[in-house]
């Protein structure tokens, strides 16, 4: 089933009266549980491409499906709402909190989007920890935490409220190749057990040889779209 449909989408910034066009009429479709890597030069739209299927920006035209729901249509309350239940994000920088430890960073993120009981939410929380590998690491803020760490505190964050996607830009960017295979593989995992969906912007190998499928992008293009057994895949 598709989780995401992007139609004809286009994205034009704007510089004084110049225009700089930043994606120049992608097609996608992405189905659920799909590991799929977005890879390309600096500059040629990945991440503008995540923030529009993340909801962060919109498109300058084109048609966003996501879920079923036409994303141009909703409101800006709607998108946020749409944001916060169904799509985890996970930066390069962490962008965790720096007051809050590992536990509270995490349990944060769920109380936005979860009522329940204190116990029913700590034992989630403490759970989705220990699948990341951060048990008894809880107590511990961010900066008595290692880069591998702080980006498993991330993961957690983003997967503890169950969402149907995982938008994870440049993941490996500040982490040393082993701590990258660590964290590459909590998400192998994740997705495996889960189902999550979940989509990488990269310059980096080694998560494409993590990608089931790969999108390469070159000036706002999708110049290549194939599958870990490299049957290409037509939108």
């Amino acid at each position: 089933m598709s989780l995401l449909e992007l139609k004809g989408i286009r994205k034009v910034y704007h510089q004084g009266k110049i225009e700089v066009p930043a994606l120049r009429g992608v097609d996608l479709t992405i189905e659920e549980g799909e590991f799929t890597t977005v890879f390309g030069p600096s500059g040629s739209g990945k991440t503008t491409l995540l923030n529009m299927i993340g909801c962060l920006d919109k498109p300058s035209s084109g048609v966003i499906t996501f879920a079923g729901r036409e994303l141009g249509q909703l409101s800006k309350k709607d998108l946020a709402m749409l944001r916060r239940y169904n799509v985890g994000f996970v930066f390069q920088s962490y962008n965790l909190i720096p007051v809050l430890t590992a536990y509270e960073n995490v349990e944060f993120a769920v109380r936005l989007t979860t009522k329940g009981r204190e116990k029913e939410l700590r034992e989630r929380v403490m759970a989705i920890l220990a699948a990341v590998g951060l048990e008894g690491l809880e107590a511990r803020k961010p900066n008595e935490l290692s880069g591998g760490q702080k980006q498993r505190v991330a993961i957690a964050r983003a997967l503890v409220k169950e969402p149907k996607l995982v938008l994870a830009d440049e993941p490996s960017a500040n982490l040393d190749s082993q701590t990258s295979t660590e964290v590459l593989e909590v998400m192998v995992k994740m997705n495996q057990e889960l189902g999550t969906t979940f989509i990488f912007s990269t310059h980096d190998p080694q998560v494409m040889d993590y990608a089931g499928r790969m999108i390469e992008i070159r000036d706002g293009q999708i110049s290549e779209d194939k599958r870990r057994e490299g049957q290409y895949v037509s939108d």
